[in-house]
């Protein structure tokens, strides 16, 4: 009888989902996920710990979860204290979904950026061979505990402790680059380094950033399109904080008021929509917090990156006008209900109408082709 928890039982999860890409099967059933974890994980928003629940934490680590490592980059945390997730194995159907858009070759060689546990690179050493992988992370302890646990596994690719968005020049040209954490932008470096390959980085800012940017280099350019709606932790470099929502809200006596016929619904719940106002407020981001009281109605918060600027709208079903507070130098939503008015003007574009270019000058997203730029 098969192991219930076991990498060959993850691939039947993971194969019942939906075809596994060309040329990973293998990997996922022949590399031990277990090997990469700690004793505790998070799971759900529930902590699960080996030493205490081994059973359980058996089950979560085999399972098609997403698993949360470090949280507050490893600092201790004390009671009631925001904790942010800094660190994760990501959800298997994800890495695959990425690996499929990576697009390797036998002979390819790859420079991953986010090393976290180990386990991606895991998989890529399983398929290429280690001496074609390099893996980067900026923590060094999550680089150190990636590189005992491939080791373990019986991988030794390259392990660096280094600035992702520096790249690892001392091992280029690379044949693929790929992200394990979101950027805002393509850094120029990982064009240098692959000038004739293919990256794929989760992308995007503070306000919509579940999008995986999809690139082919040549001449000193990148050029792709996104797809799929991952959801990636932040580059530290650069990274804005990030608390309660308390934190964010100050001098609310002083806010304004006006009102709006753009209901906060029709913002949160299109996808598209956030996307090209993502464009337009790649520092700032949005929180929708639902009553509870069964009333339908909910709040849409809008909070700027650096604290100073925050806004407020107010739904409740049945009406046509809806309640705006804002705070200061920046008019949140009016910024945001200006990005969506443009939107539908263009005539409420797709996202995968979208794509973007990189030259060493300039970043650009574009609508239906190279040139036709959007933002």
């Amino acid at each position: 009888m098969r192991e219930l928890s076991s990498a060959a039982r993850l691939l039947e999860t993971l194969a019942a989902k939906g075809p596994i890409p060309a040329g990973w099967a293998t990997a996922v059933a022949q590399v031990p996920r277990e090997l990469f974890l700690p004793d505790a994980v998070e799971a759900d928003g529930t902590v699960i710990s080996r030493s205490e629940q081994p059973e359980e934490w058996l089950a979560a680590v085999y399972d098609d979860l997403p698993l949360i490592t470090q949280v507050n980059d490893g600092a201790e945390v004390a009671p009631g204290a925001y904790q942010m997730p800094t660190a994760s194995s990501s959800m298997p159907t994800v890495m695959l979904e990425m690996l499929g858009l990576l697009d390797v070759r036998e002979g390819h060689r790859v420079l991953e950026l986010g090393a976290a546990t180990g386990y991606n690179a895991a998989w890529l050493s399983h398929r290429l061979g280690s001496d074609h992988v390099t893996t980067i992370d900026i923590d060094p302890a999550l680089a150190e505990g990636a590189g005992k646990h491939l080791s373990a596994a019986g991988y030794h690719p390259r392990v660096v402790c280094g600035r992702g968005e520096r790249g690892w020049p001392q091992g280029a040209p690379y044949d693929r680059v790929i992200a394990t954490y979101t950027v805002p932008d393509i850094p120029y470096a990982w064009i240098e380094q692959a000038p004739a390959g293919r990256i794929v980085a989760p992308w995007g800012g503070s306000f919509f950033s579940h999008s995986f940017a999809v690139l082919d280099v040549a001449d000193g350019e990148a050029h792709g399109r996104f797809s799929g709606y991952p959801a990636f932790m932040r580059s530290r470099t650069g990274r804005p904080y990030r608390g309660y929502l308390d934190d964010f809200l100050h001098h609310r006596d002083a806010a304004t008021g006006s009102r709006t016929d753009l209901s906060p619904l029709a913002i949160v719940s299109d996808a598209d929509a956030l996307f090209f106002i993502g464009l337009d407020l790649p520092d700032a981001w949005y929180l929708h917090v639902p009553a509870t009281d069964g009333s339908g109605e909910a709040t849409l918060w809008i909070l700027a990156d650096d604290r100073r600027s925050w806004a407020a709208a107010d739904y409740a079903p049945g009406t046509d006008e809806y309640e705006i507070t804002q705070y200061g130098p920046r008019s949140l939503w009016d910024e945001a209900e200006h990005s969506y008015r443009r939107w539908t003007e263009r005539g409420l574009p797709a996202r995968d109408r979208a794509g973007l270019s990189i030259t060493r000058a300039s970043q650009s997203v574009w609508l239906d082709r190279p040139g036709n730029v959007y933002a």
